[in-house]
């Protein structure tokens, strides 16, 4: 895996509505996010931009700008289809031209990114929470209490009753 990995909003918000994002800067990799991916967090996240931030002044992540040619020609290739969001496009395109990981929960975004890089990194929330289990970042009955406030107070469940499923020993 590589040591960045570019983060959709969808990813972000999940670790925004429960107070949480410190989880992603304790992880081995920097957590990228595109100028694009704010814009969509100011513009229909209201609640966690305080928290977003937050995020971003203590350096949990880091904002760049999609201004590079190729990186704006995968943008605006994906954009044309209007079959994704602002953020995704940004986020799928930085992640294909750097060859970063690329961390989003959509599926559809997923299908049409590995349809343009078939070895991209693809990160799940999910993902994420397994990888700091892992990592000794956070213990699974903790990871599962965050599992099952997602699901209980905000709308985000995974098919999964408990993190220990998707370990590996």
């Amino acid at each position: 895996m590589t040591d960045v990995i570019i983060s959709d909003t969808s990813v972000l918000i999940n670790f925004l509505k429960i107070d949480r994002l410190e989880l992603l800067g304790r992880c081995s990799e920097r957590f990228l996010v595109t100028d694009h991916v704010r814009e969509e967090i100011t513009d229909n996240f209201l609640e966690q931009l305080q928290r977003f931030q937050k995020g971003l002044q203590k350096q949990i992540l880091e904002e760049i700008r999609v201004v590079d040619s190729a990186e704006m020609e995968i943008f605006s290739t994906l954009m044309q289809k209007r079959k994704l969001g602002i953020g995704e496009c940004s986020a799928i395109s930085v992640a294909i031209h750097r060859q970063c990981a690329l961390a989003i929960d959509d599926n559809l975004a997923i299908k049409i990114t590995l349809s343009l890089a078939p070895a991209l990194p693809i990160l799940r929330t999910q993902d994420l929470m397994v990888k700091m289990i892992q990592e000794d970042i956070i213990s699974v009955s903790e990871a599962d209490a965050i599992l099952h406030d997602w699901a209980k107070n905000h709308r985000f469940k995974l098919k999964i009753d408990s993190f220990e499923e998707l370990l590996v020993f």
